[in-house]
């Protein structure tokens, strides 16, 4: 079979949506070129960080790239790309150069070339995400492994949004929990949850190629007796109690659930939200506010935020 790469000059604000769109187009896996992560200062407090290639970053903005099989309608599929990023600029989010360009690859390169860029990262004080293909050896007792394969997940897990919510789901969980995860994904975040001690974990998206992935992680990482993926339109039709709800995309959606997460927690109770833009932080907040929230902890990572609130 033959593949085309697309590639996506844009910025770092776009990543998570233009990621997105291409999932949604059928690829199923995406590469992020950002050149900031060659010269920004990091946190070793985890682990350590692996030597990056500048040959593989451009000078300005962020490159995406991902492949999607030559077909008779792949003319039709990149221009459906092209309108859904455009439409991006409805939401007020910067998408760039926004410049589209399309590829050749042979079959060899398209299933090996992407990996170089995944490795074994510890993310937090127990949490260590590793791609599939790695063999990784836990180098503490209580160290938890979370496997992914980035080839069937929208993402592997460390990107700064997804690392600051999992670093505050960590420190907020308590064993037994009922933990809804909404805009899944990979299930990443739910895996997580079910690994720090949630008695029950929900996990919800709409789209169904996300389904379909959290599903397999969960499988592949041995919670699928604690974690229920299902097809849903964030809290949609969703009853609690529940003690945490998580939920790791744009902050014009999180500000559309809000008051349902506020109707299904129970006092007391722990709502985590995270991709948000620096800029679009405090129209988060104030949402929460609006609805019963107590803001306890603002975690901000290079342009995000995630916010951890408590249900008073």
């Amino acid at each position: 079979m033959k593949w085309s790469e697309i590639c996506i000059h844009t910025t770092q604000e776009a990543v998570e949506p233009v990621s997105n769109i291409l999932h949604e187009a059928g690829a199923s896996g995406v590469v992020i070129e950002d050149p900031d992560d060659l010269v920004k200062e990091r946190d070793t407090t985890f682990g350590e960080v692996y030597q990056l290639d500048p040959d593989d970053y451009p000078t300005e903005g962020v490159i995406l790239k991902a492949y999607l099989p030559v077909t008779s309608f792949l003319g039709e599929t990149v221009e459906e790309i092209r309108q859904s990023i455009n439409n991006l600029i409805t939401y007020n989010i910067d998408i760039g150069r926004n410049t589209v360009s399309i590829s050749e690859v042979n079959e060899e390169e398209w299933a090996t070339a992407w990996k170089k860029y995944y490795k074994p990262v510890k993310i937090s004080e127990h949490i260590t995400i590793t791609p599939t293909w790695e063999d990784y050896k836990p180098v503490k007792t209580d160290e938890l492994i979370i496997e992914l394969d980035p080839g069937m997940a929208f993402g592997t897990g460390t990107h700064p949004t997804t690392v600051m919510c999992l670093q505050a789901i960590e420190k907020k969980i308590s064993a037994g929990d009922h933990v809804i995860d909404v805009g899944t994904g990979s299930g990443v975040l739910s895996i997580a949850a079910a690994k720090l001690g949630a008695r029950q974990v929900d996990a919800y998206d709409l789209d169904e190629v996300a389904v379909k992935s959290a599903i397999l992680n969960t499988k592949l990482n041995k919670v699928k007796e604690t974690v229920n993926v299902k097809q849903n339109n964030l809290l949609d039709n969703i009853e609690g109690p529940v003690d945490m709800v998580v939920a790791n995309i744009l902050a014009e959606v999180i500000v559309r659930f809000v008051s349902d997460a506020a109707s299904i927690l129970k006092p007391g109770g722990i709502f985590i939200t995270s991709g948000i833009i620096q800029r679009k932080k405090q129209e988060v907040k104030d949402c929460l506010l609006e609805n019963g929230f107590k803001i306890e902890e603002t975690i901000q990572m290079e342009d995000w935020a995630a916010l951890i609130a408590v249900k008073k």
